[in-house]
C-alpha cells in the first residue's frame, strides 16, 4: 500500500492540506442575516434609500448623509432558535434560548452651511452582529441499510486494494512495528481522515470471495445525530459619508469583520452485517478476533467532532442616494460591496468510538471496543489549517418616498453571486472546493421591503419583509475525498429559500428614543448525516424568533 498512497500522493505532497475546505465551511461564513438597530429590523432592512439609520451604513453608506444632528443608541434583545426534523417519519424538536448584544453605534454630524454645495459632512461607527451561530440540532431514524460505514470503505478503496494495505493502515502508528503517523506522515497524505479512522476502528474491513478481495463495511440500522453551535461574525464599520444640497448623498464604509464559530456533533449508528456464506471469509484487525469462525455480527460506533474557526475580514462599501426631483421626498438609491477579504483559522479533532458484539454463529462470544481519536497524532491535539476566502461582489439598488408627511416607503433589491466565491491556501494558491463553489452555489436573490407610520408626534409603528433566494442547487453533497479529506465531518445542510417577517413600534422624544422589534425568520433545509445516494434527506423547518430593543439619544 505504501507504493499506492506514495503514487496517488505525487500531487498532494506539496500541498496536503489543499484538500481541507468544503462549499458548505464557505456558505456558512457568507451569511448576512437581518440584524441591527430595532427600527432597522422592524422595516426588514429595507432602509437602503430612507437612510437616517446606523445600520444603513452596512447596507447603503449614504444613508448616514441624510443625519443632521449627532446620534448614539445601542441594541440588545433575546433569540430563541428551533428546529423541527423529520428523517424517515421519525420527528424530533430542538430549542434555544439565548439573550444577544446586537447593536452599538454613534454618528457625528458637522453642517458645512446651508447655502454651500457640501452642507452636512458626517462620521459613523457602529458594531452589529452579522450572523448568530447559536443553534442546536437533532436528528434520527432507521437507516434502512445505509451507513456511514459504506462512505468510508469507499474512501479506503480509492487509496488501497489488498487486505495488506487495510492492515498497513492498521499498523499505522504502532511502536515496533510501523512508527508513521497515520494522519501526518507523507506515505498516507491521500487517505481521508474519516475512511482511516473507520478502517482503524473495523468499521472498514476486507472480504474475499470468488472474485477476490474488496473492502466493504457495515449495514446500518438506526442513526443518531446531534450538534451544538455557537459564536457568531461581528461586523465593525466605519462611515464617512456627505450631503450635497440636500439631494445628493455619497458614503463610504470601511467593515471589519470577526468570526468566532464553534461546533460540537457527535453521530452514532447501531450496525449489522451478514454471516459469511460458502466461499466468503473476512479480514478484521484484531489478532485475537482472527479466527475464520468467530465474526462480529452487530455493532454499533459513534463519531464526535470538535471543531472552532476564527479570522478576521475587512472589505469596502460605496453608495450614494439621489432625489431626482428638487420638491419631491421619491429617492432611490445605488451601493456596491466590495469581496470580503477574509483570513480563517481552523482547528479541529475527533473520536471515533466502535463497539463489537461477537459470536460463533450459535452463541454470544463477548464484546470488543476500539476507540481512534485524532487529538494522540497531532503535538497540539488539534488539526490547524490557515486558510483565505473571499466572498463575492455585493450590489443594492433601492427606492423609496414619504407620503404626506408620516409615512415612509422603501422596497430594495440584492444581489451576491456565491459561485464566485475563493478559497485559497495562505500562499495564494486557489484550494480543490473553489470548483466545488462553482458547481454548487447559486447567485443569491435578495428583496426587502418596509413601512413606517406615524401614530403620534411620538410614536411609529413599522412592518417589514425580507425575502432570500436559496445559496445551493437541490444535490449538493460534501465530497470529502476530493474538497476536505482532513475533515471528519461528513453531515451537509443544503437550505433552501429564507424569509422574514418583521414589525416594531418606536418612541421619539426631544433628545431620548426607544424602538422595539420582533421578527420570525424562517426557511427549510435538507440535511444529510453522510453522503449516500440510498439516505434520504432529513426534512428540517428552521424558526428563529428575535425581540430587539434600541435605547439611543440624538442631540
Amino acid at each position: 500500500m505504501k507504493t499506492r498512497i506514495i503514487a496517488l500522493a505525487v500531487t498532494a505532497a506539496c500541498a496536503s492540506a489543499a484538500v481541507a475546505q468544503s462549499q458548505y465551511e464557505a456558505l456558512q461564513f457568507m451569511g448576512n442575516e437581518l440584524n441591527g438597530t430595532a427600527r432597522f429590523v422592524g422595516m426588514g432592512g429595507a432602509m437602503s434609500s430612507l437612510g437616517a439609520d446606523l445600520s444603513t451604513m452596512s447596507t447603503n453608506p449614504a444613508g448616514i448623509g441624510m443625519y443632521r444632528s449627532h446620534d448614539v443608541a445601542v441594541s440588545f434583545g433575546f433569540n430563541n432558535t428551533r428546529t423541527n426534523a423529520d428523517f424517515a417519519g421519525s420527528t424530533t424538536k430542538e430549542n434555544r434560548t439565548r439573550a444577544s448584544f446586537d447593536q452599538i453605534g454613534f454618528v457625528w454630524s458637522t453642517k458645512i452651511g446651508n447655502k454651500t454645495d457640501l452642507r452636512y459632512l458626517n462620521f459613523g461607527f457602529n458594531y452589529h452582529k452579522r450572523a448568530n451561530f447559536n443553534r442546536q440540532f437533532y436528528a434520527k431514524g432507521n437507516l434502512n441499510g445505509a451507513s456511514m460505514t459504506y462512505q468510508m470503505a469507499k474512501m479506503i478503496g480509492s487509496v488501497a486494494s489488498t487486505w495488506d494495505d487495510l492492515i498497513t493502515l492498521w499498523n499505522a502508528g504502532i511502536k515496533g512495528v510501523d512508527n508513521r503517523n497515520p494522519y501526518i506522515h507523507e506515505d498516507f497524505y491521500s487517505v481521508p481522515y474519516l475512511g482511516m479512522m473507520g478502517a482503524r476502528t473495523n468499521l472498514v474491513y476486507g472480504g474475499r470471495d470468488s472474485e477476490g478481495e474488496f473492502f466493504t463495511s457495515w449495514n446500518g440500522e438506526t442513526g443518531e445525530y446531534y450538534s451544538r453551535e455557537e459564536g457568531g461574525i461581528n461586523q465593525y464599520d466605519f462611515n464617512l459619508s456627505f450631503n450635497v444640497r440636500d439631494r445628493f448623498y455619497f458614503g463610504m464604509t470601511l467593515g471589519l469583520y470577526d468570526i468566532n464559530y464553534n461546533l460540537y456533533s457527535s453521530y452514532g449508528e447501531l450496525l449489522n452485517r451478514p454471516m459469511p456464506g460458502s466461499g466468503s471469509d473476512y479480514c478484521d484487525p484484531m489478532p485475537e478476533l482472527m479466527e475464520s469462525e468467530v465474526i462480529p455480527n452487530l455493532a454499533d460506533f459513534t463519531l464526535g467532532n470538535w471543531y472552532k474557526a476564527e479570522g478576521t475580514g475587512v472589505d469596502l462599501k460605496l453608495g450614494m442616494i439621489i432625489r431626482p426631483f428638487e420638491y419631491s421626498p421619491f429617492r432611490f438609491g445605488f451601493a456596491v460591496h466590495t469581496p470580503i477579504w477574509y483570513n480563517i483559522t481552523d482547528r479541529y479533532t475527533a473520536s471515533l468510538t466502535s463497539n463489537f458484539g461477537y459470536d460463533n454463529g450459535s452463541e454470544y462470544v463477548g464484546v470488543a471496543s476500539v476507540t481512534e481519536s485524532l487529538s494522540d497524532y497531532f503535538p497540539d491535539m488539534d488539526y490547524v489549517w490557515d486558510y483565505c476566502l473571499t466572498t463575492p461582489w455585493r450590489f443594492n439598488v433601492s427606492a423609496g418616498t414619504i407620503v404626506g408627511g408620516i409615512m415612509a416607503l422603501d422596497a430594495e433589491y440584492e444581489f451576491e453571486k456565491y459561485s464566485s466565491a475563493k478559497l485559497k491556501d495562505r500562499e495564494g494558491y486557489e484550494l480543490n472546493a473553489t470548483s466545488s463553489i462553482s458547481e454548487t452555489l447559486k447567485g443569491v436573490h435578495t428583496f426587502r421591503a418596509g413601512m413606517e407610520t406615524k401614530l403620534t408626534d411620538a410614536f411609529s409603528l413599522r412592518v417589514g419583509y425580507n425575502y432570500q433566494s436559496s445559496p445551493i442547487v437541490e444535490d449538493a453533497f460534501r465530497n470529502i475525498e476530493a474538497t476536505d479529506n482532513t475533515r471528519t465531518v461528513a453531515s451537509y445542510m443544503n437550505p433552501k429559500s429564507r424569509q422574514a417577517v418583521t414589525f416594531g413600534l418606536g418612541y421619539r422624544g426631544r433628545l431620548f428614543y426607544a424602538d422595539v422589534a420582533y421578527k420570525y425568520d424562517f426557511y427549510k433545509s435538507d440535511f444529510y448525516m453522510f453522503d449516500d445516494v440510498a439516505l434520504q434527506a432529513t426534512k428540517v423547518t428552521n424558526e428563529r424568533h428575535q425581540l430587539l430593543f434600541t435605547l439611543g439619544v440624538h442631540f
